[in-house]
């Protein structure tokens, strides 16, 4: 399907507009808050936050305060970061028990020497070595798919989730030591995030930092089957390191920081879990989601599907037909736009500031939103329909920068952006030259907020393969 042709269509078919949960016409009294929160975040928010630029709400004993502007994400999270740096009460106490001062909750001096040492470990540049893995990896499950036969039954959801487990557990594991491990990984990050505390009460009655948190038995088994695993493959990691395969734990291993120590083993498993998180449930969700927005929208899927069969044909991609990919890449932005993966990226002020006039007392829990700031129908045309046009070159305009962080933006932005984009645009590739998915005849399918944005708990399809 030519240029000419894709504008009449979107001209005959109106944008699919996708599901989101209902936006109270003014804001719940603190106690509903507490809640919904509790229940699913995106459920909290009013009508007129969408287009709100900075909010802020006393909640029992600490401010909350929201960021949704560009200028104002920029002041909070560029400007401000000295002070701005630290990630909120409820997403240390909720990771701390896994991932111990691994880079995604630390702050100050701790943070800055691992993030030297972890960041050109994961960092774009390395992507290129990765994506023979993730190619193979991809491949494994399309073959998979194609043997369950046409119209075969699937959850999208836990289909994804256990792609991109065994596309990190190879990257950072080796080839050999993932195939083995990631399911036993992917079920135990599962459970975690299905049992952890979602509302950090004692933090939110202003009690002091080092005040135990319960947390549920079931909670613990998870953290122990979690790091059992890792201290396997760490243990495992030498005779690896003799067959000369190359991995994120070698990496890790290997690495020294400014002063020329080698991480503890401690710090080590700790990354690897975070690299883990990161990159398996973000990226599984994006894809997940991805696959229900492509079912619901036949415009975009046949321009999609146009795009795979012109530059791809039946060759397997490599790296470089990334930059081939325009439309594949910006239905995968589009996704995070509208389902950003972490939708509320919050902080904790560390001393007295301002953003955007207003006073920020130290202790105030700061949020930029991407939720909201996503669906700002003052920076995003018709917000909440789903038009990957948006992100193509002279068919769209995209805000600032800091009006799209589904990665987050300044000094703290996802490390691994360029990997998990890379593996998103290649599964996507792959999988939908060779697949049509459908959803299931009366599924009901709802965003809902845990850890991070997830489609419920499954998302039924079918399998139908495509002949281009």
């Amino acid at each position: 399907m030519d240029q000419s042709v894709a504008a009449v269509v979107a001209e005959r078919e109106p944008d699919y507009v996708p599901p989101h949960p209902y936006r109270h016409e003014t804001m719940p009294s603190v106690i509903e808050l507490m809640g919904l929160a509790r229940k699913n975040f995106l459920s909290i928010w009013s009508k007129g936050n969408f287009s709100s630029r900075l909010m802020s709400q006393q909640v029992l004993r600490r401010l909350l305060v929201v960021c949704n502007s560009p200028d104002v994400v920029q002041e909070a999270f560029q400007t401000n970061h000295a002070v701005l740096q630290r990630k909120s009460p409820q997403m240390r106490h909720a990771l701390e028990p896994l991932i111990g001062d691994g880079l995604f909750i630390s702050d100050s001096d701790i943070w800055r020497r691992r993030r030297k040492v972890v960041a050109p470990i994961i960092h774009g540049s390395r992507v290129p070595g990765f994506a023979p893995i993730m190619v193979d990896t991809i491949e494994e499950k399309r073959a998979e798919w194609a043997a369950r036969g046409a119209g075969g039954e699937v959850d999208a959801l836990a289909e994804m989730a256990h792609l991109t487990a065994e596309i990190i557990c190879r990257t950072i594991f080796g080839r050999n030591l993932g195939r083995n491990y990631a399911s036993e990984i992917v079920e135990g990050f599962s459970d975690y995030q299905r049992y952890i505390d979602q509302v950090d009460l004692p933090a939110m009655l202003g009690l002091p930092e080092w005040l135990p948190r319960f947390r549920r038995p079931a909670v613990h088994r998870s953290v122990k089957r979690i790091l059992g695993v890792l201290d396997e493959i760490i243990d495992s990691y030498q005779a690896m390191k003799d067959s000369g395969e190359v991995s994120v734990i070698g990496g890790l291993l290997e690495a020294r920081d400014e002063d020329g120590a080698p991480l503890s083993r401690e710090a080590i498993r700790n990354e690897a879990a975070v690299i883990f998180m990161a990159g398996h449930e973000t990226t599984a969700n994006t894809l997940a989601w991805a696959w229900f927005l492509l079912s619901q929208a036949p415009r975009v899927r046949e321009r999609l599907h146009a795009e795979l069969d012109s530059v791809l044909g039946d060759a397997p991609p490599s790296f470089a037909d990334v930059a081939r990919l325009p439309y594949t890449k910006a239905v995968i932005e589009e996704t995070l736009r509208l389902y950003p993966p972490v939708p509320i990226l919050a902080r904790e002020a560390m001393a007295d500031t301002t953003v955007g006039g207003k006073r920020i007392p130290k202790g105030t829990i700061l949020m930029v939103v991407p939720w909201l700031l996503h669906r700002n129908p003052t920076l995003w045309p018709d917000a909440d329909a789903f038009r990957p046009e948006r992100f193509l070159e002279g068919e769209g305009t995209r805000p600032s920068k800091y009006g799209y962080v589904p990665f987050s933006i300044g000094p703290r932005i996802c490390a691994g952006l360029q990997f998990g984009l890379t593996e998103s645009i290649l599964s996507l590739a792959i999988l939908a030259r060779a697949f049509d998915l459908r959803l299931k005849p009366g599924a009901d399918i709802q965003p809902v907020c845990r850890l991070t944005l997830r489609p419920g708990d499954a998302l039924p399809m079918t399998l139908h393969p495509r002949t281009a």
